[in-house]
């Protein structure tokens, strides 16, 4: 029989349906070792146990997937030495992508001791053809942030059929997985677990294609001690007490990094139509009252510049102090450290900074992390017009010179030829991803971003692009050239002028040239808010020194914005050291109303008195270290304390608090209070500590800037606002 032309109907037949193009394979990713290329993950399915006694996760994966090309020998997935598999097993014909989540069965740990417990039972599907059949597995290495697993698959496997493989493991002292003891804890009374997969930790929390490149629908069923509320980034919840357990749904499809869990004694309050907040009892008062109403303005602000909210609801998760960051985006569900309650205006732009994220990040996604200032520089940019329509022009301007003066202080400390100042950075083989979070992807993205905005002369027309940026590209994953091209494709006449080639300003360079921001914004309409902080500067560092002081003591600062306070300290702080006369007045003047004001007032107070070895004023740093166990706050102090005479007393500080730190950020103080000791004499850790050595480090990395940072470690604090 002759075969027929494919654009010929054959007589009588109806025609076909067009076939949707093949949809492209994932962006390569450096930092994946798995072999994403080669399949579509349709969605996942997780079953997990939380066993916090053993410091340990058990887990069930189910990953629907089709292959992208005839018999595949293998699926490559992203994983970690802390995550140890128990089986493999390969399943044909599962249920659709997107439906509810299966029915996990949970098997009780019984009396019997033996090892290991129990882990969650995925059952058959009824009717399911054919039966699981189990699958050969092996673990390599892959580089000092994760492993590589691979999965042999049935030799016949076709092209574009669905298949699920089911993985069966339980992960300890992972990476991603933050167990804390009560005593970490605010209330000090149930154990509290969290977990943080950015930028590629969650390959310890499950098996995956662990690529911000590969986006798909999940799923989960979460089984935790009695007593204990669980959370997960999920559109959909429920908690079926017969069962005692809680189940979660996310309808949207989402990168691995974005799929968080936390569990504890965590409390609800309604905050606005679709938010509320999440917190332990004792901070929820607080959190609430400091949050009630705005977030509904900020998310209506947002909508109006960008579109709807793509996600439902937008509730707010606060974690003890040993969240390593600031903030997360996690959708649905922001994940911020509790510890930047003290500060109200760093509060609103760390918030509103993750409400940007809902556009830029989660619905529209960086490809791979060597563009993560397509998320983090459009977010920034989101973020200050969103600060802008609700706080006005004057208010935005500030928090902006507050950042790019930290941008240029870590340009000063990197150098200008550093090559983690590329927008577009090149990703070593080998390197870890969170290294590349600086202030470039920041502040210098921000800088591109407001520069295409300025392009096209007014600042609402770029808003109409985004909203048609993100409404083309949603729920994908894009690179730089999507963003440009579909920018000259919106704005033909800026096309036609070829300003993506405008000499010193081009494109390219503007992603690939190291240094500084090739234009930076007009912040004049700051100038009210930040003029005054110049002028309190210039008189501190005048002479004679006691007529600066005199007209310094003029100066209310108690009535300026905390950005405003925290600018002049940083002045100070670049100069450090000062002269001793100067830091006794700066202490006469301020040191009893700064320790009265917020958390972030008062870190960059003390890193003034240790830079500048003020002696009078070092018990106001012993309290402070006492008091705070949030590595945003611990760890700047002691870098700087270890950097000069006062290197005893940061150790008897240590020593007197190690006890209410999380491991991790021990370990981490123990690795700066061990620089310059020598060898064999790094400060240990208190016998029946809890599992100092054993704990993955997770805060030293991030840390660096680059595998050696030239001047030395930079404390996240200075690096990051929030992921």
């Amino acid at each position: 029989m002759a075969a027929q032309c494919c654009c010929r109907k054959a007589p009588g037949a109806e025609a076909a349906p067009a076939r949707p193009p093949p949809e492209p394979p994932p962006a390569l990713d450096v930092a994946s070792a798995s072999s994403a290329q080669l399949f579509r993950l349709r969605h996942l399915q997780l079953g997990l146990e939380l066993r916090p006694e053993a410091r340990e996760l058990a887990g069930c994966l189910v990953l629907e997937l089709c292959a992208r090309r005839p018999a595949p020998r293998a699926l490559v997935l992203d994983a970690h030495p802390a995550l140890r598999l128990h089986s493999a097993a390969f399943r044909r014909a599962p249920a659709a992508a997107g439906e509810p989540p299966c029915a996990f069965a949970f098997a009780a740990p019984g009396p019997s001791p033996a090892p290991p417990p129990p882990l969650p039972a995925f059952p058959e599907a009824p009717g399911a053809e054919p039966a699981c059949c189990p699958l050969a597995f092996r673990v390599d290495p892959f580089t000092d942030y994760g492993s590589s697993l691979t999965v042999t698959l049935p030799p016949e496997l076709q092209a574009h059929q669905p298949f699920q493989v089911i993985l069966r493991y339980t992960s300890t002292d992972a990476p991603a997985i933050w167990w804390l003891d009560p005593e970490l804890t605010y209330g000090s009374a149930k154990p509290f677990v969290f977990t943080q997969g950015h930028s590629v930790c969650n390959r310890s929390f499950f098996p995956c294609f662990d690529t911000p490149a590969v986006k798909c629908t999940y799923s989960a069923v979460v089984k935790a001690p009695s007593g204990v509320q669980v959370l997960m980034s999920a559109t959909q919840s429920t908690y079926v007490e017969e069962e005692g357990v809680y189940r979660f749904h996310m309808e949207h499809p989402v990168p691995a990094y974005l799929v968080a869990l936390v569990a504890g004694d965590l409390q609800p309050a309604d905050i606005g139509p679709r938010s509320r907040v999440w917190a332990e009892p004792c901070l929820l008062p607080t959190a609430t009252s400091k949050l009630s109403g705005a977030v509904e303005q900020w998310l209506s602000a947002a909508e109006r510049l960008y579109g709807p909210y793509l996600w439902g609801r937008y509730d707010i998760v606060f974690l003890p102090p040993s969240f390593p960051i600031v903030a997360m985006e996690n959708p649905c569900l922001t994940f911020i450290i509790s510890s930047i309650l003290e500060s109200d205006e760093f509060l609103i732009i760390d918030v509103i900074h993750e409400v940007a994220h809902s556009w830029f990040g989660n619905a529209v996604t960086n490809a791979t992390w060597e563009e993560m200032w397509l998320s983090e520089g459009l977010a920034t940019y989101a973020q200050r017009r969103i600060t802008t329509e609700t706080y006005g022009a004057a208010f935005t301007c500030l928090e902006t010179a507050f950042r790019l003066d930290a941008l240029h202080r870590q340009m000063k400390l990197l150098g200008e030829d550093s090559p983690v100042s590329k927008l577009q950075v090149k990703l070593e083989p080998g390197v870890n991803p969170s290294h590349l979070m600086n202030l470039f992807t920041y502040e210098k993205g921000y800088c591109f971003v407001y520069y295409l905005s300025q392009l096209c002369g007014d600042p609402q027309r770029f808003d109409r692009f985004l909203r048609a940026y993100v409404e083309k590209y949603k729920f994908t994953s894009v690179v730089a050239q999507d963003l440009l091209d579909s920018f000259l494709t919106f704005f033909p006449e800026l096309k036609e002028q070829s300003v993506d080639c405008r000499a010193g300003l081009e494109f390219e360079r503007w992603l690939n040239a190291t240094g500084p921001p090739l234009a930076e914004p007009d912040l004049s309409q700051g100038s009210s808010l930040t003029r005054p902080v110049e002028a309190l500067f210039q008189l501190w560092t005048a002479e004679p020194l006691d007529q600066a002081a005199a007209s310094a003591s003029t100066i209310d600062i108690s009535k300026w914005r905390t950005f405003q306070t925290a600018l002049f300290l940083d002045r100070l702080l670049d100069g450090s050291p000062l002269p001793q006369e100067v830091v006794m007045s700066l202490s006469k003047c301020y040191s009893s109303l700064l320790d009265s004001m917020n958390a972030e007032i008062r870190i960059r107070w003390l890193q003034i008195v240790v830079r500048n070895d003020y002696y009078p004023d070092l018990h106001r740093v012993r309290r402070f270290l006492e008091s705070q166990m949030s590595r945003m706050y611990t760890i700047p102090l002691y870098e700087d304390l270890c950097t000069g005479a006062l290197k005893s007393f940061a150790l008897e500080v240590f020593y007197q608090t190690q006890g209410r730190l999380h491991p991790n950020l021990r370990r981490t103080i123990q690795q700066i209070l061990s620089q310059g000791l020598g060898p064999g004499t790094e400060p240990s850790v208190e016998q029946g500590g809890a599992g100092a050595d054993s704990e993955a480090d997770t805060d030293a990395p991030a840390l660096l800037l680059g595998d050696e940072a030239p001047g030395g470690a930079i404390s996240l604090r200075d690096v990051n606002v929030s992921a």
